[in-house]
């Protein structure tokens, strides 16, 4: 099954493009890899969650956030490759998370993001991995998450 048709049996319709919140663009690509800028977990409606995990956000909330990063992150994907399909793999994902400073289930809050991408690409969406805690994140969000992913020749 493709990436495509797997988005699909797993019920999810990605969300319109992100715009870039400053002076950056939402993705680069170069010698074979998609180099993802960090994306915020946007909802739909162009709402975010915002706040801090450990305190107004629960750690299943912070999953969801991550989720949402993570469907930014497999818009932004489409839009630069032109198909879902033309992933190889998700090498690297760096997650932060907007936590409390005696948070330590970082990984946790990631996983959202890191079990939407093996839901979608298999065993190629097994990225190597950072979950990493944030004293504060742009317009308070309660997760960002960015990626490096090898395009298929």
């Amino acid at each position: 099954m493709s990436a495509t048709e797997r988005l699909k049996a797993l019920g999810l319709t990605l969300p319109p493009p992100p715009a870039p919140i400053g002076n950056y663009v939402p993705y680069r690509i170069g010698g074979g890899l998609l180099f993802l800028s960090g994306v915020g977990p946007r909802k739909h409606d162009g709402g975010m969650i915002t706040g801090k995990v450990g305190a107004t956000v629960s750690i299943e909330e912070g999953y969801e956030a991550a989720k949402l990063c993570g469907l930014n992150l497999l818009t932004n994907i489409q839009t630069a490759l032109g198909s879902l399909d033309r992933v190889d793999t998700i090498l690297k994902v760096l997650g932060m998370v907007n936590a409390v400073p005696d948070f330590g289930q970082h990984p946790k809050v990631i996983d959202g993001c890191t079990d939407l991408f093996v839901a979608v690409f298999g065993e190629n969406g097994r990225p190597a991995r950072s979950a990493v805690g944030m004293g504060s994140l742009p317009r308070d969000i309660s997760v960002e998450v960015e990626a490096v992913v090898l395009v298929k020749n």
